[in-house]
């Protein structure tokens, strides 16, 4: 044991890769892994989309942007889990290859909004959230009502708020230091899952990089077609 551990890390890797070779090398265990990695994914799609509208249903989310972004997201996730499926059910080359190129400039750019997010300092969430604020009419209300609050800096007294305090103006309190320690959790909630999922799909481009090199004991005549 403790010349184990006087090991280089690069041995370390190296026994951690043979060890999981040792119990899921074969063709069949990389294929199911493939399978249930991307039944994860459809699943995950399939609830964005069903959160997305769930929250318009009930109108909890009045921002068509918001909706259809978030329902892009998941119809574009449930069409990469799809040929990832595929390929990994037919073994076609093809298909792996394609969902290989896309699910690793995914991870890229999920990597790279996860570090953001976690990066990001109070200035700079001040800055977006007031861009974000002064850029749609339906947010704000939508902010003002959620969090009973008026104003981004400071409430407007002239104005209007769909906000509940508004009807005693001076109880309500300025939207932004409550946007913002919201805003703090969401990030680093945002960029703890993308991290997480970031690492499910390097894990995902490896599975079908190996799984591509395997050979079928049952061969797929259609696989190279």
């Amino acid at each position: 044991m403790i010349r184990l551990l006087n090991f280089p890390t690069q041995t370390h890797l190296s026994l951690i890769i043979a060890l999981f070779e040792m119990v899921c090398g074969g063709f069949v265990c990389t294929k199911n892994s493939l399978c249930a990695l991307n039944i994860l994914y459809v699943m995950v799609s399939l609830l964005l989309i069903g959160v997305a509208a769930w929250g318009k249903w009930f109108g909890l989310v009045s921002s068509i942007r918001v909706v259809a972004g978030v329902i892009g997201v998941g119809i574009f996730l449930l069409f990469v889990a799809f040929v990832g499926l595929c390929g990994a059910l037919m073994h076609h080359q093809v298909l792996l290859f394609f969902y290989m190129i896309i699910l690793f400039l995914v991870f890229v750019v999920q990597l790279s909004v996860s570090a953001a997010c976690l990066a990001i300092s109070k200035e700079q969430q001040k800055e977006l959230l007031e861009v974000g604020w002064n850029k749609s009419e339906a947010t704000q209300k939508d902010v003002e009502r959620t969090l009973n609050c008026c104003g981004f800096f400071h409430p407007n007294y002239n104005g209007t708020c769909d906000a509940d305090c508004f009807s005693n103006p001076l109880s309500c309190d300025p939207c932004a230091p409550i946007i913002q320690s919201h805003a703090e959790e969401v990030l680093r909630f945002v960029g703890g899952i993308g991290c997480f999922f970031s690492f499910t799909e390097i894990m995902g481009v490896w599975l079908t990089h190996r799984y591509r090199n395997q050979k079928d004991s049952h061969p797929n005549s259609g696989a190279f077609l």
